[in-house]
């Protein structure tokens, strides 16, 4: 602990004491909840009001480490053992506790009680864990994930184990992986169901995947005017399987931000104002990463200055805001998660922030936001406030437009570019999403390669160049000069 680190204050990982109180449940409680959160430092010998170092008189330093080491041996279930050491800020000596975050959770006080005694770390404050915090503690503690739980009376249809295996071989073909089986094996190997002596149960990652069961599983989207949740623009609210709900939520977006056009020569160029990775990212991870065991939805907002995505639940077991941006990731639905790996939604484990980040920055956007609290975790995508130069544009975002025709129908489903000639609307419409990416890449950038397109998509140079060949092959892509000083035409 150093004097600069002081002079920041106490925050969600850091609280000061001037001394030992006389109640140890006044530190205890704070010691429970940095070990059920993600760990934190108690600094005795701080002033909490002024961060002025009053430090800890020489002759009662040890009495007073082995104090607070007592207390909290005697007062927290199941066991905590934090680090507790002397260290020298501004010349004086304070007593600093480190704790770790816990795999045994939930952490209570004894005395108390779980239910009462849970306490969960709020900005700078301790705070008692409501019953659904509770619970979902529990599980980090056994092990559990709840979407791996069996859903309790459910019917598994013929129907929809058909209908959902189905959905996974076209997801998987359209990003270019390779061709595989899925039936009802390969659903019960990934924990989506249970057979039990002649029936099927299902868990609860199925009914998530197939239905609109539970009524908390649903995508909200809205667009706001100005920069405040005041006055709604427009909204809807999605159910049903939640790789549905991904996709009309990432259309609802597109549908309304602009799509511009850029004169570069004689090459027309055209491009959403929102990478459409970070779009479908930040989407995508908002149901993956969300506590399910919270009643509330995921939110998809449009703001005259950016795009703001919110999820039930704050960071998993542990899991520090440092370590989600150094690209460390914690799965708490391990089912839901596999599955839309299997789909081929998820690249690769911890990569979701880094690809929103680099997806920004090649845009030229400012760098987005990443907001963490108790009970939700919000992205920020920054829309860029000044018109492009050279750019018209041409999508359904503004205000006067949306006043006079309201947003599209949900019967008509916007191209993902405005050309003429029905042969090149069918074709585009039948576009898997690799292809869509590998056009709006092209769109920016005509002489882009296929290994720095692989890069910024996420996958395999091969299958880039795969559906480079299907879109030449439908007309679409023309290629001009050598493979090095070349570029591309989209038609």
């Amino acid at each position: 602990m150093t004097i600069e680190e002081i002079v920041h204050g106490e925050s969600k990982n850091v609280e000061f004491k001037v001394t030992i109180p006389k109640d140890s449940e006044k530190y205890t409680k704070s010691i429970v909840a940095f070990a059920n959160t993600q760990g934190g430092k108690l600094i005795f010998g701080v002033d909490d009001e002024t961060r002025k170092v009053v430090g800890i008189d020489e002759d009662e330093l040890f009495r007073m480490m082995d104090s607070i080491s007592n207390a909290v041996s005697n007062s927290c279930v199941p066991q905590i053992v934090p680090n507790i050491e002397p260290q020298t800020v501004d010349g004086k000596t304070v007593i600093v506790v480190t704790v770790t975050p816990g795999a045994n959770r939930p952490y209570y006080l004894g005395a108390k009680g779980k239910d009462a005694g849970t306490f969960i770390r709020v900005a700078g404050t301790s705070r008692p864990a409501h019953p659904e915090k509770i619970k979902e503690l529990e599980m980090e503690g056994a092990r559990i994930c709840w979407d791996e739980l069996t859903c309790v009376g459910y019917e598994v249809t013929e129907e929809a184990v058909k209908k959902l295996c189905s959905d996974i071989v076209k997801f998987r073909e359209e990003v270019g992986l390779p061709k595989q089986d899925v039936a009802i094996t390969q659903l019960i190997s990934w924990k989506l169901l249970k057979r039990e002596n002649d029936s099927l149960m299902a868990s609860n990652a199925f009914v998530l995947l197939t239905s609109d069961y539970f009524p908390f599983s649903k995508t909200q989207c809205a667009v706001f005017k100005g920069t405040e949740r005041t006055v709604f623009l427009d909204k809807r609210e999605y159910s049903g399987p939640i790789y549905e709900q991904i996709v009309q939520a990432t259309d609802f977006v597109l549908r309304n931000i602009r799509l511009g056009v850029t004169i570069d020569g004689l090459v027309r160029k055209e491009s959403y104002e929102l990478p459409l990775e970070a779009i479908r990212e930040m989407i995508i991870n908002a149901h993956c990463h969300r506590n399910l065991i919270d009643d509330s939805c995921v939110q998809v907002a449009i703001y005259d200055d950016r795009l703001e995505v919110s999820s039930p639940g704050g960071l998993y077991n542990g899991l520090t805001y440092e370590e989600l941006m150094n690209g460390h990731s914690k799965i708490r639905n391990k089912t839901i998660a596999n599955v839309f790996s299997k789909m081929g939604f998820v690249e690769s484990w911890g990569t979701g922030v880094k690809r929103i980040l680099s997806a920004a920055k090649s845009y030229g956007l400012s760098v987005p936001s990443f907001q963490v609290f108790d009970d939700m975790f919000r992205v920020n995508l920054f829309r860029s406030v000044s018109p492009m130069e050279e750019q018209e544009y041409i999508g359904e975002a503004s205000e006067k437009h949306r006043r006079s025709i309201g947003e599209a129908s949900e019967k008509y489903r916007v191209n993902i570019r405005e050309t003429s000639g029905k042969r090149r609307n069918n074709l585009e419409n039948n576009l898997n999403s690799t292809q869509t990416q590998i056009l709006e890449l092209l769109s920016r950038n005509a002489q882009l390669s296929a290994k720095k397109m692989a890069e910024t998509i996420g996958i395999s140079s091969r299958n880039v160049e795969a559906n480079i060949k299907k879109l030449k092959k439908c007309g679409i892509l023309i290629r001009h000069g050598s493979p090095k000083s070349g570029y591309w035409e989209i038609k």
